[in-house]
């Protein structure tokens, strides 16, 4: 059971470290990044039972239909709702690099917890694949929901645009992850250029979030940075 654990939780734990790290300015309060964790870690059980429902009553039986929505969309709005609401207006949230940090805590809380419940009924056999595609993906999809919501956040006038995009781009990307999964049994060969391609783009978001913070720690100029 330790052994379960320590591997359910290691790869969402070292994810979340590297990005917060990363924070060049302020440091979060350790304290509410958790409690942002828990809150996403929380949502496997209402999430496991929708998905259940939708299953058991026939609601979803296409794979674009289980993939997009019954995944993508139940389970990226949950965590964009739960981001908005705990984070979106608390005085922690004074940077645009912050959103990233929040939103890969929310998405890794999320992934950690399922994670655990995963290698407890498949065994520990799975847990590098899980480490290196769920878990991270999931992470990903967290980096870019906090970097548009921490760009809405500090773009007076164009919010609501970044706003929608913060659900948008987790959404449509979570959703071609598990078409990918599901839809076709070569999934590796499409899965790993996808994994890369998530990777370059979320890292390139997290860039930007810590760009627009300089921007706003230092008075920088926004036409002064590759945005």
């Amino acid at each position: 059971m330790l052994g379960i654990l320590s591997a359910g939780i290691a790869p969402g734990l070292a994810i979340l470290i590297y990005f917060y790290l990363k924070d060049e300015y302020e440091s979060e309060p350790v304290s509410f990044v958790f409690r942002v964790f828990i809150s996403g870690a929380l949502l496997v059980f209402p999430i496991m039972f929708i998905q259940y429902v939708i299953e058991t009553e026939g609601m979803m039986q296409t794979n674009f239909g289980r993939a997009f929505f019954s995944a993508g969309f139940l389970e990226e709005f949950l965590k964009w709702f739960i981001l908005f609401h705990i984070v979106y207006k608390h005085a922690e949230f004074d940077e645009p690099y912050d959103g990233v940090i929040y939103g890969v805590a929310v998405s890794l809380g999320f992934a950690t917890a399922e994670n655990i419940l995963y290698l407890f009924v498949n065994g520990l056999d799975t847990a590098i694949g899980r480490a290196l595609l769920p878990v991270s993906s999931h992470a990903l999809f967290g980096v870019m929901m906090g970097y548009y919501m921490g760009k809405g956040k500090f773009s007076p006038g164009q919010t609501k645009i970044w706003m929608i995009f913060s659900f948008l781009f987790p959404f449509i990307f979570h959703g071609i992850y598990d078409y990918i999964l599901i839809a076709t049994d070569l999934w590796l060969i499409f899965l790993l250029p996808f994994m890369v391609f998530l990777w370059w783009f979320a890292l390139r978001k997290a860039k930007m979030a810590r760009l627009l913070t300089t921007v706003k720690n230092n008075n920088v100029s926004k036409e002064s940075l590759p945005l």
